[in-house]
């Protein structure tokens, strides 16, 4: 949202929309090509493929037209709350969500790697030592857990580095200073590609050297599922701070009004909160 002008009706009601069914569409295709492809039929990747761009098609439209209500000086401070509202309800979602990944690590930690070397089971198992990381002889096969160091080191640099490239840009904005905030909004995205670089490297690394795969036991799967999905918040993180970026250099938002900003900002400060636990949980212990 950029501007609020006297105008603005007390609470603005869009009309009809096509954007939400379409949407709906897009992701039923998307999961269909994706359920399909996960049988190995031959036709999949290509259904997969079309349902993902047409979100992407529906998404653009969606939020064009959004923002074209904004900068139409539609939008009053009511729906100002509901953004926040809104913006802040979502992030709660997405903290439930790696809630549940983080719980699932800790069950296999904490209460699963000891049941499974107790006394009852070195029948089965008379070798399993309740190691985090150990899987009982033959199995999987063989791999080497990740460390701490070099890759997630600088990655946790690099995110901690974003999040203060991003407080410089709001700040900047609330300032008036649209040059200095579109630099650091810029620095920040940069800080975010780079790390996925990174995280491209290590997941490389991972398959070829170490052996470790998805299919690596509970700590193979745990251990890509919650990197991985956290790189995929990385990645619309960086998606929504370019689109600010964007409408910055478009002369979109005031130093009052910007809460497209603030939103994208509050979920990049999300995602790098995820990744401390994930760099201590995941790497660390």
């Amino acid at each position: 949202m950029s501007s609020q002008h006297a105008s603005a009706p007390y609470y603005f009601v869009p009309g009809p929309s096509k954007w939400p069914v379409l949407a709906g569409v897009s992701l039923l295709v998307t999961m269909v090509g994706a359920s399909a492809w996960v049988n190995g039929i031959g036709w999949a990747p290509a259904v997969n493929v079309i349902g993902i761009l047409a979100l992407i098609v529906v998404l653009y439209k969606w939020f064009g037209d959004a923002i074209a209500e904004s900068e139409g000086g539609l939008y009053s401070s009511r729906i100002d709350v509901s953004y926040r509202w809104s913006m802040s309800w979502f992030i709660f979602s997405e903290v439930m969500f790696f809630a549940a990944f983080f719980g699932a690590l800790f069950y296999a930690r904490a209460i699963t790697m000891p049941w499974l070397a107790d006394f009852d089971h070195k029948v089965l198992w008379p070798d399993f030592a309740a190691q985090w990381g150990n899987t009982p002889a033959g199995t999987v096969d063989p791999f080497v857990k990740m460390g701490p160091f070099w890759v997630p080191t600088i990655n946790t640099a690099l995110l901690l580095t974003s999040g203060v490239t991003l407080t410089i840009s709001h700040h900047a904005i609330r300032a008036g200073q649209r040059g200095k905030t579109a630099l650091f909004l810029f620095a920040t995205i940069l800080l975010g590609a780079i790390f996925m670089g990174f995280q491209v490297y290590e997941y490389m690394h991972a398959y070829s050297e170490l052996n470790l795969k998805l299919t690596s036991g509970i700590y193979g799967s745990t251990f890509y599922m919650l990197t991985g999905f956290h790189g995929f918040h990385v990645t619309m993180g960086a998606v929504m701070l370019a689109v600010v970026l964007y409408r910055v250099l478009k002369g979109h938002f005031t130093a009052e009004q910007h809460f497209a900003f603030e939103g994208a900002a509050w979920y990049w400060h999300f995602v790098d909160v995820v990744w401390l636990g994930l760099y201590v949980v995941v790497y660390w212990l």
